[in-house]
């Protein structure tokens, strides 16, 4: 049986990664994961990780070498198309790209590859400024054709009052949610 292509792009947000992990388990089942590393994320060792180990863990999950420059990413437009792309976590400082066009990193043109062939993007961001700096890019996407969101919440409203953070159990189902063209409701989690 023929799995759809799913691009699974990670960006900064380094302390989401054992949730994007777990999830991307999970979607493995359904899904030809084909995984994505903004530069920064495959050259920066954090708390939550070495970047080698967090490449060594998308190889394999997915079976396959993980996409890293604006080179490698291009193709994933007309040549190698995906049925949909992934961005989880997706920075603050991502979101600002997508909405503003801005393409300087191998998930940026994945997307920008990948929006040629007007499939779905679905955006799982994870912010510290979500309720301030990013609001703005936020309502520009939400109203952009072929962007989707999975459903977020603030993950810390007392001591990050401005911080958003998308809800990874729903990854699934916001990934099939926009590849029937649709919006997984509720957006906005309690």
């Amino acid at each position: 049986m023929h799995k759809p292509r799913l691009g699974l792009a990670l960006c900064g947000s380094y302390c989401t990664y054992e949730m994007l992990f777990a999830a991307a388990e999970q979607l493995r089942e359904d899904y030809d994961l084909i995984p994505i590393l903004s530069e920064t994320a495959a050259s920066t060792d954090s708390r939550f990780g070495t970047a080698e180990e967090h490449i060594r863990r998308l190889r394999e999950l997915s079976g396959r070498e993980v996409v890293r420059t604006i080179a490698e990413a291009e193709p994933l437009g007309p040549k190698e198309p995906l049925d949909a792309l992934l961005i989880a976590p997706c920075t603050g400082n991502t979101l600002a790209k997508l909405a503003h066009g801005i393409t300087d990193n191998a998930v940026t043109m994945a997307s920008k590859a990948h929006l040629r062939n007007g499939r779905p993007v679905i955006l799982a961001f994870s912010t510290n400024d979500g309720l301030s700096g990013s609001a703005e890019n936020i309502a520009k996407l939400l109203n952009r054709k072929h962007f989707y969101f999975v459903p977020f919440r603030q993950d810390d409203p007392l001591n990050k009052p401005c911080s958003l953070q998308a809800d990874f159990s729903l990854l699934g189902a916001a990934v099939s949610a926009a590849l029937e063209g649709r919006q997984l409701q509720p957006l906005l989690l309690g």
